[in-house]
């Protein structure tokens, strides 16, 4: 059996930062990274946009800004980013106070999808440089904490210590892996919304903020705003009965005039928490995105702002011709009526936010806008952890979106790099 001092479960940001700050630290440790995918997996293969200001992507009920500033200075050391300008924000900002909204002002860099692809393969190489074992195509199955091994759909493993650092994506694995080890947990928030996609001419400020937060009322915000080269994308997701069903998302590629399709999208997101009674957030998500299926026979659906307002569905005719001037960039989706599948509370929120949007950037609401739904984030779950650097058992730490400890890839690799503290200090 081949045994590790360090086994990290996923190859995400989390998984690196760990990874990186761990043989930076302890250059004598043997360091395993596995990762059920046959390349490696998180948020930097999908647009690789990164914000390096407290709080975007550092939930608050685990970072104060001091302690996320510091683990920001030593992303910031490693990856280099070059911080994108942006122009005219005290604009935007008065615009929006006006309305109780507000728009964060945050340190940014993007790479494209392309561009972190080409950062994933400059990763490993360092990896395997360090000496540093990745195993892609690996899945763990199992975890057994008093054995310190784990079983794979290859061969058992035995570790020192481990880390488990899955992606969104990796929600359930999680689960299943915290209920095996009898790590008390709640999962009972979640954002739901829809994905935005229009011309850049109806929503210019990207021209001078490439991912604008706006905070609304209500707990509603923008999210991962691509534009130049951008795309709507769907998620595949299925539920413990193997019942499958679509969240969309966006990305863009490299920033490249030649390549320009002059479209760009974004997420407008409601965070729903349950309380009482208090509820999975996984299975409420798994309903909706199933209505959603259902309605869009298997597809997720799409809608022109201008049917919405009109209180009337769109169909394909809709998007074809006179004053919809704009193929969709997701051709897998099914022209619908998300107010039949959205429930009417949260679409309420999400249409207000839209509205004050139009008031603050206007021309969102063109009545070629498209909206497609559902854009659900599964990335809350929020175990009890031990101590601060995500300790959950003796030796064993969690890390990254899915464990709840971050939400963004620069928020993943600080709480890796937090988590390998603890690992380091265990190892001693």
């Amino acid at each position: 059996m081949d045994r590790y001092d360090v086994v990290i479960v996923g190859s995400g940001p989390a998984g690196m930062g760990a990874a990186f700050s761990l043989i930076e630290r302890k250059k004598d440790i043997s360091i395993l990274m596995i990762d059920k995918a046959p390349y490696s997996t998180g948020g930097m293969r999908n647009d690789c946009k990164m914000n390096f200001t407290f709080p975007i992507g550092f939930p608050l009920e685990y970072w104060d800004q001091e302690t996320a500033d510091a683990y920001l200075e030593e992303v910031t050391r490693f990856l280099q980013p070059t911080i994108l300008p942006k122009s005219n924000i005290a604009t935007y900002q008065a615009r929006a106070e006006r309305l109780g909204c507000s728009l964060l002002e945050i340190r940014q860099t993007h790479l494209g999808t392309d561009g972190g692809l080409a950062l994933i393969k400059e990763l490993q190489k360092k990896l395997n440089e360090a000496g540093v074992t990745l195993s892609l195509g690996e899945e763990m199955l199992t975890v057994d904490k008093n054995e310190r091994t784990i079983l794979t759909d290859k061969r058992r493993i035995g570790f020192k210590t481990l880390l488990v650092a899955p992606g969104r994506q990796g929600f359930h694995f999680l689960q299943d892996v915290m209920q095996s080890l009898e790590v008390p947990f709640v999962d009972n928030i979640l954002d739901v919304g829809i994905r935005v996609e229009t011309r850049i001419e109806h929503y210019p400020i990207v021209k001078d903020y490439y991912d604008p937060k706006f905070y609304f009322k209500e707990k509603v915000r923008t999210f991962c705003t691509n534009s130049g080269n951008a795309h709507v994308v769907r998620e595949k997701y299925a539920t413990s009965r193997g019942d499958i069903w679509y969240s969309v998302n966006g990305h863009a590629y490299a920033a490249d005039e030649s390549k320009n399709n002059g479209l760009v999208n974004f997420a407008l997101l409601k965070t729903v928490r349950f309380t009482e009674p208090l509820a999975s957030g996984q299975e409420f998500a798994e309903h909706l995105g199933l209505m959603a299926a259902l309605m869009g026979g298997g597809k997720p659906l799409m809608q022109r702002v201008g049917d919405f307002r009109l209180g009337r569905r769109s169909k394909s005719a809709t998007f074809n011709g006179d004053l919809y001037d704009f193929k969709p960039s997701l051709q897998g989706a099914s022209p619908s009526d998300i107010s039949l599948a959205m429930p009417s509370k949260i679409l309420r929120y999400i249409w207000s936010a839209m509205k004050n949007l139009d008031t603050i950037v206007p021309g969102i609401l063109h009545p070629s806008t498209i909206m497609y739904y559902p854009e659900i984030k599964l990335y809350a779950n929020k175990p009890a952890y031990r101590d601060e650097h995500f300790q959950v058992e003796e030796g064993i730490f969690f890390a990254g979106d899915g464990a709840g400890t971050s939400r963004g890839i620069t928020g993943a690799w600080a709480s890796g790099i937090r988590a390998s503290r603890g690992m380091e200090e265990y190892l001693k």
